[in-house]
């Protein structure tokens, strides 16, 4: 669990260092988007990337670590907005936004350690595209919940499926820096 740990805290490294980046050159425009066109980003993204497993060529440049990056990152951003009232400023201070960010990512780390003890980490045994899959199912699920006006029977809620998005992609980047290792 330590290697697990230590190639977990690397990739989110990567990924924070970005959103602070993008936040200082552009603020905090991305809190216009409503819960929704967040969902419809995250899932642009995993289609991206499924498109690229599947045809295994591309036509951008951009590599497809770059869209793991921006599912955990986006879906960090449906998080805090999650949290947010209704009637909070679009524009926030950037070390609020590394602060909310920071806390939604601790609790999201720790799931994934919950959840690593409970399954035995089978997530290493798993290929990168059933990664990208689940991504996707995740993102279906959000979607339908979010049509049900965020009501659920029985099943987990927006965050739940959020966190495990995050978590999926972050498995994503270790196996991906593991394999150009």
């Amino acid at each position: 669990m330590e290697k697990t740990l230590a190639q977990y805290d690397k990739a989110v490294a990567a990924c924070s260092i970005i959103f602070l980046k993008k936040t200082k050159d552009y603020g905090t425009a991305w809190r216009i988007l409503r819960p929704s066109s967040l969902t419809d980003q995250l899932f642009i993204k995993a289609s991206r990337i499924r498109s690229i497993e599947e045809k295994k060529e591309q036509k951008i440049a951009e590599n497809v670590d770059s869209e793991y990056i921006g599912l955990v990152n986006y879906s960090l951003m449906a998080l805090i907005q999650l949290d947010l009232a209704k009637d909070a400023p679009l524009e926030m201070e950037l070390a609020k936004v590394e602060e909310l960010y920071m806390s939604k990512m601790k609790e999201t780390r720790n799931l994934m350690i919950a959840k690593n003890h409970d399954y035995g980490e089978a997530w290493r045994d798993m290929r990168i595209s059933s990664l990208t899959d689940l991504i996707l199912m995740k993102l279906l699920r959000v979607k339908q919940i979010e049509d049900n006006e965020g009501k659920t029977l029985i099943s987990e809620g927006l965050d739940a499926n959020y966190q495990d998005i995050i978590n999926y992609a972050l498995f994503a980047l270790i196996k991906l820096d593991e394999k150009n290792s």
